[in-house]
């Protein structure tokens, strides 16, 4: 029979507890379509149940295709090289030290024809790191391939539209 102590500490939800992650620590992802490393660095399975946040290498000629996100805020902090960020349909250059605020339901896109770029992401609330978690695979995995027909309904589950 549990004691008082154990029923109380079951009926609460623990507290988060905070941590530090080294440069190459978080969960490590493969981009399905570009074949980009992610680093999932906070989230609700880590404790983090108010944001996501999370680091995408997006490799010299690849980009992120446009999007929103229904129900969520994002910023990017351009951690290495340059390209480019559509906002609804304006193109703006990036570079590294660079920050990109996107706010809910704002079309957004990027592109890195010339050089890599390296993304940090925050998003509020998170869901980012549900759709990375169900359409990239781990490094010793095969890529997952999809039709835009099913990363749209993917994509949907997480409140995005592209």
């Amino acid at each position: 029979m549990p004691n008082s102590d154990e029923i109380e500490a079951k009926s609460h939800n623990p507290v988060p507890q905070g941590y530090v992650l080294g440069p190459g620590e978080g969960e490590h992802l493969i981009h399905f379509r570009d074949g980009g490393n992610i680093f999932i660095k906070a989230d609700p399975v880590t404790g983090s149940n108010n944001l996501g946040l999370g680091i995408q290498q997006l490799p010299k000629g690849s980009g992120i295709p446009a999007h929103r996100h229904l129900d969520r805020d994002e910023a990017f902090y351009v951690l290495e090289g340059s390209g480019t960020v559509t906002l609804n349909d304006v193109r703006h250059s990036c570079e590294k030290g660079g920050t990109i605020f996107i706010p809910r339901n704002t079309w957004h896109g990027f592109s890195s024809p010339d050089q890599e770029m390296v993304l940090l992401w925050i998003m509020v609330p998170p869901g980012l790191d549900g759709f990375f978690r169900e359409t990239c695979s781990r490094p010793d995995e095969p890529r997952k391939e999809f039709t835009r027909e099913q990363i749209n309904a993917i994509g949907f589950k997480y409140g995005t539209e592209y």
